[in-house]
């Protein structure tokens, strides 16, 4: 069976994570626990925590993967990941897939803030659909993949957002794409991958 673009997503994700040496992971906006299911078939990640707004979804992270898991490797916690967490201990690794385009600007500045200047991970990485890719999948001009959407960048601006972020909280980025490239429009999905020195 032909993989779907979110298992390309996140097995290109837990690739890098896995290729960076982080022994914790914090994934942010973790929803019902995919990422977090991927990460834990590894025993690199000792620890990973997943935080969530909606109850429901991890209530299902929760069903699915604290039996397996237990309570050592994964923690689940019911908050919002745009504003820092008291007491949340270091992870060395986050992620953020297919999160940002979830929150308008001022959330989004927030949630930079939460990520990289409070958290610190050595390593973080950052998700979101392409928009330059949409025409392909069928979806008329203005029209965005999913109505929670608030936004959706083509790959100059999510590039420079990027860019940005590396340079205001003394990161390295390389941004690339996620599956099957357009040679016109590009992948249907991009990453950054934040990096610095421990």
């Amino acid at each position: 069976m032909k993989a779907t673009l979110h298992d390309e997503r996140l097995d290109l994700v837990t690739g890098l994570l896995l290729q960076s040496g982080a022994g914790s992971v914090l994934d942010l906006g973790c929803g019902a626990g995919r990422l977090l299911a991927s990460l834990l078939r590894h025993p690199q990640f000792a620890r990973v925590t997943g935080i969530d707004v909606s109850a429901d979804a991890l209530a299902v992270a929760r069903h699915e993967l604290q039996p397996r898991a237990g309570q050592s490797r994964l923690q689940l916690m019911h908050a919002n990941c745009t504003r820092p967490l008291d007491g949340l201990p270091f992870h060395e690794a986050a992620t953020m897939v297919e999160t940002i385009e979830h929150f308008d600007p001022g959330v989004l500045s927030a949630a930079e803030r939460t990520l990289f200047a409070c958290y610190r991970p050595y390593v973080a990485i950052v998700t979101t659909p392409n928009r330059e890719y949409n025409p392909l999948l069928g979806l008329p001009e203005g029209r965005l993949r999913d109505p929670d959407h608030r936004f959706e960048w083509d790959r100059s601006r999510f590039r420079a957002w990027a860019v940005g972020v590396a340079r205001r909280n003394g990161y390295a980025v390389r941004v690339g794409g996620i599956g099957e490239p357009d040679d016109e429009f590009g992948a249907p999905g991009q990453y950054a991958y934040f990096s610095r020195d421990p």
